[in-house]
């Protein structure tokens, strides 16, 4: 198995980020709870992937978040490695558009201009790559494997 480093560093300081930020915390706030002193440009450098994390660093920091380090890497091999991250997502926009949870108000609402838009006999279906799926997972305040647990769930009702 190849490993692709830099996309690995990118997946997990997008977990990083998008944890600080469920828990509405500023880099500062985060930089306060840690047990070692660190630079909040190192922090950045972390969250934005272009900094290797060493493993202490990542227990540190992920105990600092209140969650344990090895889910943080569960979730960052689910991306790296599992199928849908790796290609596309297929969704169908009726779907989201009817389901009524909160948190997909943003999908949904792109979902209706994409209806809006097609072309009349066009199935209801686009696919959306990763890129488009950490894009959309931000506009939820989502991490990208919970949106696209939640698009698997949407999917798999859809088929039932």
């Amino acid at each position: 198995m190849q490993i692709d480093t830099a996309a690995y560093q990118r997946v997990l300081g997008d977990e990083l980020r998008s944890l600080r930020k469920q828990r509405g915390w500023t880099r500062k706030e985060l930089n306060r709870r840690l047990q070692s002193d660190i630079s909040l440009q190192t922090l950045a450098t972390y969250e934005l992937g272009t900094r290797q994390c060493s493993v202490v660093r990542l227990a540190e920091i992920c105990a600092a978040l209140g969650v344990p380090a090895h889910q943080v890497l569960a979730r960052v091999h689910e991306r790296v490695f599992g199928d849908a991250p790796a290609g596309h997502l297929s969704v169908d926009l009726a779907t989201v558009v009817a389901d009524p949870r909160p948190q997909l108000m943003p999908l949904r609402r792109w979902a209706q201009g994409r209806l809006a838009h097609l072309v009349p006999g066009q199935p209801p279906e686009v696919h959306l790559d990763l890129p488009a799926l950490e894009y959309m997972a931000q506009l939820c305040q989502l991490s990208t494997v919970d949106l696209i647990r939640t698009l698997r769930e949407l999917d798999h009702q859809r088929h039932r």
